[in-house]
């Protein structure tokens, strides 16, 4: 990537640490060899990744047999989901919030084609979810209420320690995608009193490709593959040691920067809506609730999100509509609908992600763009063009 332009898309993915890569490539010769053989190779594949095991949990505060890996956060949903629910009674209720990634609402209305009973909890303008709504889950009975800790469009975090103690006392399983999390807030299990929780290593400067699912001793969970008994028979499959090496690594480097890469990365993204809120028709998403500190999501009445990143994207500045998985939709996020935007605000969402590597200068930049930007698209004629070019990609 050229050095000049600027990366502002970190919830989407980020870069891969250089020090993950060394933690990486000294894993690597040992990686080579199976850890489930019982030859002299295979016992120190299994060292690597017990190591990397341990170091997980003790990031976490779990044990080191909660500790499954997977391919990533989308394979980590849907173990918890389809794992829990079929390991219980047929036609059992399950419930997850609207803003949930897709991974989770798809995996639900999956189960919902299976026999199993979905429901999807409201939320309120801010993107928190409906407390009545929830609690109207608990007492209906389910076997599981699926909540994310923090968006992935909007940064907005939810009560999940409360949420997840509640459940508890109605002895429901309790899952939380905390896939956007880690470099921001602690994924401690303990603190937040979750049965299962998702987590995925590119987002906190790990590989792809990989990823993990907390569960506690004692939740019952049904495997979505068969093949093997790796993960404590959890998820069959030779695992991949130096992604997970990678993961380990980066996990502990994100834990031991957060406080005072958080607080900086704060200021920078307040000085970023301080700039946007000068642009006339513009507004912050969630703004009301508790947030990523890296997140901003902003919506630019009368554009098409689509064509303001490709206008941003041409100046050189990498941002999102919302959820990479999706963002070649040109229809308004399900997230920013279910907190009841209006169309027009929808339609105009951009999703600005910062990251530890972030300057100043370069949000200076932005906000120097910017105006003119969405001035030019603002025209009609500019906003004309830009429609029929969205209808011809669709």
């Amino acid at each position: 990537m050229n050095s000049k332009r600027i990366y502002l898309d970190n919830a989407a993915t980020t870069p891969l640490r250089a020090d993950v890569v060394e933690a990486m490539r000294e894993a690597a010769a040992d990686a080579d060899y199976n850890p489930s053989s019982l030859h002299a190779e295979g016992r120190r594949a299994a060292g690597v990744l017990d190591s990397a095991r341990d170091r997980i949990a003790a990031v976490l505060g779990a044990h080191r047999n909660e500790i499954t890996f997977t391919s990533g956060g989308t394979e980590s949903d849907n173990l918890a989901l389809a794992g829990t629910v079929r390991a219980a009674a047929r036609g059992s209720r399950v419930a997850c919030s609207a803003v949930e990634h897709h991974a989770v609402l798809d995996a639900l209305r999956a189960l919902g084609e299976d026999g199993y009973r979905p429901a999807v909890l409201p939320v309120d303008g801010d993107g928190l979810v409906d407390l009545e709504a929830f609690a109207q889950t608990l007492n209906s009975g389910a076997a599981l209420i699926s909540v994310m800790y923090a968006n992935n469009e909007t940064g907005v975090v939810q009560p999940v320690a409360a949420l997840a103690a509640a459940a508890r006392m109605h002895q429901i399983t309790f899952h939380t995608d905390a896939v956007q999390a880690p470099r921001w807030l602690p994924p401690d299990v303990a603190a937040l009193g979750v049965d299962l929780l998702s987590l995925s290593a590119h987002k906190f400067g790990g590989p792809k490709g990989v990823g993990l699912l907390y569960v506690r001793r004692g939740t019952l969970l049904e495997p979505l593959f068969a093949g093997g008994g790796q993960e404590f028979g959890r998820r069959p499959g030779t695992e991949n040691l130096a992604a997970i090496a990678g993961m380990a690594a980066a996990l502990e480097f994100a834990t031991s920067e957060r406080p005072g890469v958080s607080e900086r990365v704060r200021l920078l993204r307040d000085r970023l809506e301080s700039g946007l809120r000068s642009i006339p028709d513009v507004r912050i998403n969630g703004g009301g609730a508790e947030r990523l500190p890296n997140i901003c999501n902003a919506s630019f009445a009368g554009l098409e999100s689509a064509a303001l990143l490709v206008a941003l994207d041409l100046a050189g500045i990498a941002v999102s509509a919302g959820s990479a998985c999706t963002s070649g939709s040109l229809e308004p996020s399900h997230v920013l609908a279910a907190m009841g935007l209006e169309p027009r605000w929808g339609r105009g969402a951009i999703r600005f992600s910062l990251g530890p590597e972030t300057a100043q200068i370069e949000i200076e930049h932005v906000l120097e763009m910017l105006p003119g930007l969405v001035a030019d698209l603002r025209r009609p004629s500019a906003g004309a063009a830009s429609s029929t070019r969205g209808r011809g990609d669709g």
